[in-house]
């Protein structure tokens, strides 16, 4: 199934396949739980796009117009298929309170069968291991799954998400797509 998900991706919910399809699946770790996203959440994922780096495209952060607003984003949860994973929100246990996301994606750009781990936090949440976390979490379930490779793409002058990927066993690739405007998109691989 593809849907256009709430944070502007068309993507297919690639770690719903290899589960049981009518169950939510959540995964913690010592501080995080990565679980599905709540409509009252949906200021959160506002916030996530408001704070984007301007290199990012377009259709990826807030418009002209302020699309999407917190009411979309809180339609596209409440009107989203149920999946187990997707791009689940990662909520710090402590705190209760959520910091971004953390899943597979599948966009069309890998090998079938070998999806793409994405994630993205607030800044608030940066440079505290939480994204390393919440990716080492995901590749645990993702193995169990029966995935043999997973993918990342970033683009090359995000340094901090690709000290993340490296972090988590990443590798780049010789495979870049150029982009004069929003920076080249590198692609890294990962065997499981």
């Amino acid at each position: 199934m593809t849907v256009i998900d709430a944070f502007g991706h068309e993507r297919v919910a690639v770690m719903a396949a290899a589960a049981m399809p009518d169950r939510e699946v959540i995964l913690e770790t010592e501080r995080l739980l990565l679980r599905p996203w709540r409509v009252t959440e949906a200021a959160v994922q506002h916030e996530l796009w408001t704070e984007r780096d301007p290199r990012v495209p377009p259709h990826r952060r807030i418009d002209a117009d302020g699309h999407p607003t917190v009411a979309e984003l809180a339609e596209s949860i409440r009107t989203g298929q149920p999946s187990p994973l997707g791009l689940p929100a990662i909520e710090r246990k402590a705190a209760g309170d959520v910091i971004g996301y953390c899943g597979l994606i599948d966009g069309g750009r890998v090998p079938a069968g070998e999806p793409e781990l994405a994630f993205e936090l607030l800044r608030r949440a940066w440079h505290q291991g939480y994204a390393t976390e919440a990716s080492f979490a995901v590749l645990d379930w993702a193995k169990s799954s029966g995935y043999e490779r997973l993918w990342a793409t970033v683009r090359e002058w995000n340094t901090a998400s690709r000290r993340v990927l490296a972090r988590v066993g990443f590798i780049e690739t010789d495979r870049q797509e150029p982009d004069a405007v929003h920076g080249t998109t590198l692609f890294l691989a990962r065997p499981l």
